[in-house]
């Protein structure tokens, strides 16, 4: 399978519904124009096609200098266990540089997966919950 990575790409917010639907991504995708803010407000997305299709995508928020918050990473069920999520993740690290780290909040489904492909479990997060 050919796989193509962009990171100057915008998906429309019907393509990342229709593949966060499929991963099972718990986001907000029964509301287009807040996905629609998510991608625009995020300034480093990498994406994953398969011919005119999203397969993959990374959103990513960056000060390009200390640290990058992982916000989403999807692959569409139909082509995980191919590597398009490490090499996603792979080609945000690569874009931000070596002087910043990437951190991120992992739905429960994928706490085993995060360390398999690179990163460190940290028990020190804290947040305060969105309210809608």
């Amino acid at each position: 399978m050919n796989i193509i990575y962009r990171t100057d790409t915008m998906p429309t917010a019907s393509q990342v519904i229709e593949l966060y639907n499929k991963a099972g991504l718990p986001r907000p995708t029964n509301d287009p124009q807040r996905i629609q803010k998510m991608y625009e407000g995020s300034n480093l997305i990498v994406t994953a096609w398969h011919n005119d299709t999203l397969v993959g995508a990374c959103r990513c928020i960056t000060d390009w200098a200390w640290s990058c918050y992982l916000a989403d990473l999807a692959v569409d069920p139909s082509t995980q266990k191919l590597g398009i999520g490490k090499e996603m993740v792979q080609k945000a690290k690569e874009a931000v540089g070596e002087e910043c780290m990437i951190l991120l909040l992992s739905v429960p489904g994928a706490m085993t997966y995060y360390p398999k492909i690179g990163f460190a479990k940290e028990d020190r997060a804290f947040m305060m919950k969105r309210e809608k």
